[in-house]
């Protein structure tokens, strides 16, 4: 994977506004374990290699388990996860994939019950901006940091 375009560099001033959208969401009662969740499964759904990358290993620095992490993908038959949580991951699903349709009363309903409408209007945000980074990562195909510093697989 060659990265196409230097989006830091160029478009600098569209970094900075969308990381205040970030601290917007940051300054917020959502749960800091939950919006990794939901940058993830965002990500995942998505196609983008670099923010899957970014958030699996902030959440993992942030103390979530391997076993959590892998069952992001498949959250709804995975008992890991709390009320709060699979509201949360529902909601990402059903914005992240609005070309099936709108976000269902019956989603909605479920992160009423959970969350506050601040927390409400935090979580919309929140799954707003890492869609709308995932798109400038997989356009631009940006590298992901550990492969970075990891380098390539060897292929012996």
């Amino acid at each position: 994977m060659t990265e196409r375009i230097s989006m830091g560099k160029l478009a600098a001033n569209a970094y900075k506004a969308m990381a205040g959208l970030d601290r917007f969401v940051g300054a917020s009662t959502l749960p800091a374990p939950l919006l990794e969740l939901v940058r993830l499964r965002a990500s995942q759904i998505n196609g983008c290699v670099y923010c899957v990358d970014m958030h699996s290993g902030d959440a993992k620095r942030a103390g979530e388990s391997d076993a959590r992490l892998h069952a992001v993908a498949v959250w709804p038959e995975a008992p890991f996860f709390t009320p709060q949580e699979r509201a949360a991951l529902a909601y990402t699903e059903a914005a992240t994939r609005l070309a099936g349709g709108d976000v269902g009363d019956e989603v909605w309903a479920l992160v009423h019950a959970h969350f506050t409408e601040e927390e409400q209007a935090a979580l919309i945000v929140a799954v707003a901006t890492i869609n709308a980074w995932n798109r400038i990562a997989v356009s631009a195909r940006m590298v992901p940091e550990s492969f970075k510093t990891q380098g390539a697989p060897s292929t012996t």
